[in-house]
């Protein structure tokens, strides 16, 4: 495979899809869906400069029990059922960095999305079942200043980068369902990739913590997240490859302000797993990738629970 197109389909959608509109762990989610982080290639940043395009989708449908209270904006619900579709263009350009051992990058991601969710809540002795939608609109932009590639040989690479999440999206604090986290959130990144089979087996992995600023309109501090991605795929000469994909993710702290500590401290985990498959073009100086995946979600404490499935499409130039 072409090392220039590389990138295109891997950094430009490290985290095109992955950023979840309405709920932070606040909302028994965080910026990031288990097993969503990772993409193909995503250690690998190329020494020819250019701009790749990348366009992303996530389905998303995930429950906490009415057993389980759960803190949403300036509420505290009984269970939550929460549904989301978010739509993400990406744009990245590699700079002209020469064909040294390290090479540069920077995106920028805008989302767009939208928010459905059902609760129960408590207003005193009396306990109703309220829903809240937030139709199609811009959710919270996020990119990469730099993204730092290091090429150990031509089958082993990886990538550092600062992912930074603004809270520019629509943010309403006595509304179940938002199209903001009303917070930044800044994630230090980590990615490898190792090729093997003459490059027609790729592993690839990627490490992040999250670090969320205070909601200031609920005084909701999130905890420190750690996720951790990896997958394995197997490309065939027609152009289809398939393989596997799991994902951890890991509170490090307890979350902390008034609701956070009647909750003692909501600190929660999740893992998953599930196939992937995709199908790759190309052309005379660019190609496209098409990929989906479609993941279990499972022991699963104080986060939401589902089936993520996700689609994207990745074209490099």
């Amino acid at each position: 495979m072409n090392i220039r197109h590389l990138l295109a389909i891997g950094i430009a959608l490290g985290c095109a899809s992955l950023a979840p509109p309405a709920f932070a762990t606040e909302g028994a989610l965080g910026r990031t869906i288990t097993g969503t982080s990772v993409q193909s290639f995503a250690g690998v940043v190329p020494p020819t400069p250019g701009f790749n395009a990348a366009i992303g989708y996530v389905h998303y449908n995930g429950e906490i029990s009415g057993s389980r209270e759960v803190p949403v904006a300036n509420q505290v619900t009984l269970g939550l059922d929460a549904t989301f579709d978010m739509l993400s263009v990406t744009g990245l350009y590699v700079w002209d960095t020469g064909e040294g051992r390290w090479n540069f990058a920077s995106m920028a991601t805008l989302p767009v999305a939208e928010v459905d969710v059902t609760a129960d809540v408590s207003i005193g002795s009396r306990t109703g079942r309220v829903n809240d939608e937030a139709s199609w609109g811009v959710f919270d932009p996020f990119f990469a200043p730099i993204i730092a590639g290091y090429h150990f040989d031509q089958t082993k690479h990886m990538s550092l980068a600062l992912y930074v999440y603004t809270d520019w999206g629509d943010y309403d604090p006595d509304r179940l369902a938002n199209l903001s986290l009303n917070n930044w959130t800044y994630s230090p990144t980590v990615a490898y990739t190792q090729l093997m089979q003459q490059g027609t087996l790729e592993f690839t992995a990627v490490g992040a913590v999250d670090f969320y600023t205070e909601n200031d309109a609920t005084d909701y501090q999130n905890g420190a997240v750690l996720r951790l991605d990896a997958q394995l795929v197997k490309r065939f000469p027609n152009g289809w490859g398939a393989g596997g994909i799991g994902g951890w993710i890991e509170q490090l702290e307890d979350d902390e302000g008034p609701t956070a500590d009647r909750l003692n401290g909501f600190k929660g985990r999740s893992f998953a797993l599930g196939p992937t498959v995709n199908y790759t073009k190309k052309w005379d100086g660019g190609q496209v990738e098409f990929a989906a995946r479609w993941l279990t979600e499972f022991d699963v404490k104080r986060r939401l629970k589902g089936d993520p499935l996700m689609v994207t499409a990745t074209i490099a130039f």
